[in-house]
C-alpha cells in the first residue's frame, strides 16, 4: 500500500471504470470538478473558438478531433444528470463525506466503499422544518375543529 493510500486518499476506494482527473473532461476544459454551469459554458466557448476547424491554424484532422472532444465534454458537463454519472466515474463527490477506514465496523453496520450519499440522505433545512411545523399545526387544528363540531352537534 502506498503512503497516499494509507492516509485515506480517494484512490483507496477505486470506482469501477474510473477516469483519472488528469484525463477527464474537467481537465480538457481547464476546470475544477467543482466548477459551476456558467464556468463550464464560458470555458467551452473560449476553447471552441480556439479549436474550431474553421478558425484554427491546426491541421484539420487534429482540429476536428479536439473540437469533438470539447463538444462531448460540454454535452456531459452541462447536463446535470449526465454530469452526476460522469462525476461517479471520475470519483468526484459534491457531498462532504467522512468515510470510515476500510474494514472498520461501527456498531453492527459496515460502511460501504462508496463516497456518495443518497441525495435524500441529508438534514432538513430550516424552511423544510418550518413547513413541517405548519403542516403539523394545521393537522392538529383540523382535529380540534372536528372534536368541537362533534361535541356541539351531540355526536
Amino acid at each position: 500500500m502506498t503512503e497516499e493510500q494509507e492516509k485515506g486518499h480517494p484512490s483507496r476506494y477505486p470506482l469501477p471504470n474510473s477516469i483519472p482527473l488528469d484525463r477527464s473532461h474537467y481537465n480538457l476544459l481547464g476546470l475544477s470538478p467543482a466548477a459551476g454551469v456558467i464556468e463550464v459554458r464560458h470555458a467551452y466557448r473560449e476553447l471552441s473558438k480556439l479549436y474550431h476547424p474553421d478558425t484554427t491554424n491546426l491541421p484539420t484532422e487534429i482540429a476536428i478531433a479536439k473540437f469533438q472532444q470539447l463538444n462531448e465534454a460540454y454535452a456531459i458537463l452541462s447536463n446535470p444528470e449526465r454530469r452526476l454519472l460522469y462525476d461517479l466515474q471520475v470519483g468526484y463527490s459534491r457531498y462532504n463525506v467522512i468515510q470510515a477506514p476500510e474494514d472498520e465496523e461501527i456498531g453492527q453496520e459496515k460502511f460501504s466503499n462508496s463516497a456518495y450519499l443518497d441525495p435524500n440522505d441529508r438534514p432538513l433545512s430550516g424552511g423544510e422544518l418550518f413547513a413541517l411545523m405548519i403542516l403539523g399545526l394545521t393537522f392538529a387544528g383540523c382535529l380540534l375543529l372536528v372534536v368541537i363540531i362533534a361535541l356541539t352537534r351531540g355526536y
